[in-house]
Formats: structure tokens, C-alpha cells, sequence
């Protein structure tokens, strides 16, 4: 065999190896959809997927706000509403990345509405570099959590975070 053919033959080889780990190892799937289990007001699990609400930060579980002078679990309330938004309604997600915890990152819909535009829009959760206008619009109207005193979520977890 001819020096020629057998290096040849090794760059058709090495390209068939990144080919083939290229599509093993894809970042990111197009999309999910189907029946959901809602982890917390901005994460969720569809079809074994774990997803997280790209562009919204809801409060955390153990994250206490106050309304009116009273203290109330806004994680709790946030994740509650999530679940009832979506019942036991199909979601469609499509996906646009992975977060630090490998998490997918993804915008979902129900019944053909944005969960993330929703969850800012009732005040459930704060935009996080996306839904500007839907946090303004639910601050103006005092919804949610703008209707007391809250610490953003991300603010919060900066301070409970053990080192």
C-alpha cells in the first residue's frame, strides 16, 4: 500500500471519529414535549428532561417574601402556580442551551403560551435578561411579587449559599 493511501485513509478515519463524537456528544436537543413535573417556579422535568425556564428567576423554595406585613413562602406560592398553570396539559419546549448544572435551558409552552412570559407577567418571577416588558407591566399593576417586598432570587441565593 502506498505512503499516500495510508495517510488517506487515517484523515478519512480521524474525520469519521469527529463525526461521529460531533453527534454523540450534541450540547443541546431541538426540543421536548409532553407531560411535565414542575420542580419549582422556574424548573421542571418533561419526558425525564430537566429543564429550566430560560429568562426567568423565581424565588427559591425557602425564599420568604411579604405581603402586607406578612411573610408568605413566594417559592412555594411561584411553584404552585406553575403546576396549575399547566395542569395536566401537555408542554412543547424548545430548547436553546444547558445552564452550569447541565440543566437544559429552554422556553416551553402550554396551550400555545410562553410559561416564562406568564410566570413574569403574574409577578411570579423577575425577568432575568429577557421579559422586560411583561416585569414592567406586572410592577405597574402591583402583581405578585411587586404587590410587597421581595429580594430578587438571585440576590438570595447569593446570601443563603454556604461557601
Amino acid at each position: 500500500m502506498s505512503p499516500y493511501r495510508r495517510s488517506s485513509a487515517g484523515i478519512w478515519l480521524a474525520a469519521l471519529m469527529v463525526l461521529g463524537l460531533a453527534l454523540a456528544y450534541r450540547p443541546v436537543e431541538r426540543g421536548v414535549q409532553g407531560g411535565s413535573h414542575v420542580i419549582d417556579g422556574d424548573s421542571l422535568r418533561v419526558q425525564g428532561v430537566e429543564i429550566r425556564l430560560k429568562g426567568v428567576d423565581a424565588p427559591e423554595m425557602r425564599q420568604v417574601c411579604s405581603r402586607a406585613g406578612q411573610a408568605y413562602r413566594c417559592g412555594e406560592v411561584a411553584r404552585r402556580a406553575l403546576e396549575a398553570r399547566i395542569g395536566d396539559r401537555p408542554l412543547v419546549c424548545r430548547i436553546e442551551g444547558r445552564d452550569r448544572y447541565a440543566r437544559s435551558l429552554a422556553r416551553c409552552r402550554v396551550d400555545g403560551q410562553d410559561l416564562g412570559a406568564w410566570l413574569v407577567r403574574e409577578g411570579l418571577a423577575v425577568g432575568y435578561r429577557d421579559y422586560e416588558a411583561e416585569e414592567t407591566a406586572a410592577r405597574g399593576r402591583s402583581a405578585g411579587l411587586w404587590a410587597g417586598e421581595f429580594q430578587r432570587p438571585s440576590a438570595w441565593r447569593h446570601e443563603h449559599t454556604r461557601s
